[in-house]
């Protein structure tokens, strides 16, 4: 049997990795087409199926820090197979769910399982490459991590349409063994570290901190937010969660993460603009298909076929952005990316129940362009000035900070939504009792309007009168979607300045380094 040559082993070893980071990267995603129906399913109100979003992104928060601490105590290569086989169990067991319960426990191992593949294949890839090639290498590793979500909702959505929502999940199981089996083929050994410790008090704080601080995010809405004393129990209790792990850290002889990291100021910065990032790339992945099925009347299948504008965007654009990344300074393609975002959110904010599926197209591919724009010059500058030493806890913390922002982007806008629709609904049917106040009659011509545009029959005012509350709620649902798309666009704008900060990595007399987070 002929032995593979080191080029083709490379090849198979960077395919079997891209894989293992899609199943993650599209799962963030890929129940966000399907929520209508799994909301259905499982007996939930909205407010409550967005917990089988957010308790992924939550769950990799917390255990994304882990990744490097495991790797370098049991081995990378043995950590991210068994980091692909738990994220297939998981899986499996996500598309088995009975109720709500079982759906977020089993998101919730999910995401835990899944944390360490981002992190993890991006150091698989810069081994398998020469310096000379790392750029290649971070396009790769990038167009999974990025394309992963744009492409979650499509997937989700003809899955969905031709075999339930349950087929989202258990499609993972297929792809997952291939995964595994063909890492285990092509991974090289490499030895444990036990002398590696962990900070178990620094975990600890911080786990409790992000975890309860997602609990007020998640039950906010429906609680009242800061008039619930629960609520604000949840915030206080994080806020001295994050204090102490501040306080351990700082006199700890061995912190979670070094202190030298909090020293870099492009480090810092970064986490900033990434925890910005975390909220501008899944948050609008997970308004916009529920939008265009919503407000626009899409089926599942079509909203998914539309959203993969978003992705034709962002591929083109991040293959670009690996072949000139080293010529250009990462500070202009990342306030280009921060701008480009704002135009796409505005021209979300400007769309109708009327808008045509080319104009949401159109912002879609806009949108995707300035994903790219972003994720790639966030990374380098992130570890421009860090040392090699300090990348694989870099890598933890900016994944945890862009998971955070991911979550907070998600709860703030499914909370916005809902509110906004509640409050615009209220103001169209008080501007529609205006009419007349003992009846319809008054209401002729507004409604004949109505059954112009199909809205009941052209013959029968009465007919058109029992479909206003439906298309008040279609209408009160597009101005609250508008409203989201607008707080988006502001938010882009608001990581503008940050920007500023930043220090060039040619500017700072050294080689620009990669993206990625060494292993050692």
């Amino acid at each position: 049997m002929p032995v593979p040559s080191a080029e083709a082993r490379r090849g198979w070893l960077v395919a079997f990795s891209v894989t293992a980071v899609l199943l993650y990267t599209i799962d963030s995603t890929v129940a966000n087409i399907a929520l209508p129906y799994l909301q259905g399913s499982l007996q939930a109100s909205q407010d409550q199926a967005a917990w089988v979003l957010t308790s992924y992104l939550v769950a990799s928060a917390v255990s994304t820090p882990l990744a490097g601490f495991l790797a370098n105590r049991l081995g990378l290569s043995r950590v991210l197979v068994m980091s692909v086989a738990l994220f297939t169990l998981a899986s499996v067991l996500c598309g088995l769910a009975t109720s709500l319960g079982e759906m977020v426990l089993f998101r919730v191992l999910q995401g835990g399982a899944g944390a360490a593949l981002v992190p993890l294949t991006q150091v698989v890839l810069l081994r398998a490459y020469p310096p000379a090639l790392h750029g290649r290498a971070n396009a790769l590793w990038g167009m999974g991590v990025l394309v992963g979500p744009i492409l979650g909702p499509t997937l989700g959505g003809w899955l969905t349409e031709y075999h339930g929502w349950r087929w989202a999940f258990l499609i993972n199981l297929p792809i997952g063994a291939l995964a595994v089996f063909g890492l285990l083929a092509t991974l090289p050994k490499d030895a444990p570290d036990p002398s590696r410790k962990l900070d178990l008090t620094g975990f600890a704080w911080l786990a409790l901190a992000v975890g309860l601080f997602q609990l007020a995010l998640d039950r906010g809405h429906g609680q009242g937010w800061l008039e619930s004393r629960e609520i604000v129990l949840e915030f206080a209790l994080s806020g001295l969660a994050l204090y102490l792990f501040i306080a351990h850290s700082l006199t700890t002889a061995q912190p979670f993460f070094p202190r030298a990291l909090f020293r870099d100021r492009n480090f810092m910065v970064a986490v900033l603009v990434g925890a910005f990032m975390g909220v501008l790339i899944i948050t609008p992945a997970a308004l916009v298909p529920q939008y265009l099925q919503q407000v626009q009347g899409y089926s599942v299948l079509e909203a998914g076929v539309i959203v993969a504008a978003r992705g034709a965007g962002a591929i083109v654009t991040t293959f670009w952005i690996g072949q000139v990344q080293s010529r250009v300074d990462p500070r202009l393609t990342l306030s280009a990316g921060l701008v480009t975002m704002a135009v796409s959110f505005w021209m979300f904010a400007g769309l109708t129940p009327d808008t045509s599926a080319r104009a949401v197209g159109l912002a879609l591919v806009v949108q995707g362009v300035g994903l790219s724009l972003l994720f790639m010059p966030v990374m380098q500058l992130a570890f421009a000035t860090l040392p090699p030493a300090l990348r694989t806890d870099a890598g933890a913390a900016t994944a945890l900070w862009r998971n955070v922002g991911s979550s907070i982007g998600i709860s703030w806008m499914f909370s916005t939504v809902v509110d906004s629709a509640q409050v615009n609904h209220a103001y169209l049917a008080e501007g529609l009792g205006q009419f007349d106040t003992t009846g319809w009659a008054g209401a002729g011509p507004a409604l004949e309007a109505m059954a112009a545009r199909g809205i009941g029959t052209g013959d029968d005012v009465l007919s058109a009168a029992a479909a206003v509350g439906p298309e008040m709620a279609r209408q009160a649902a597009s101005i609250a979607y508008d409203n989201a798309f607008a707080l988006l666009g502001l938010a882009s704008l608001c990581a503008l300045p940050l920007v500023v900060l930043m220090r060039s990595p040619r500017r700072s007399g050294g080689p620009a380094p990669t993206a990625a987070p060494d292993a050692h």
